[in-house]
């Protein structure tokens, strides 16, 4: 069976320093130029840039 992700907006920022993160699935680190997403729930996870482009879309204000 194939699925599809709900569309659910979530906040997103890309980052200007390098840090670790704590995520749900234990302590991440993300880069400069990462993106830091903040889930429905408030959980937070950073995604690399190239797979942030590939796999969100920016929404207008």
């Amino acid at each position: 069976m194939k699925v599809v992700k709900k569309q659910i907006p979530v906040d997103a920022y890309q980052t200007k320093k390098s840090f670790d993160i704590k995520t749900l699935e234990g302590v991440m680190h993300a880069n400069i130029g990462d993106w830091i997403i903040t889930g429905i729930d408030g959980e937070q996870w950073p995604v690399k840039r190239k797979i942030f482009e590939k796999t969100y879309s920016i929404l207008k204000k």
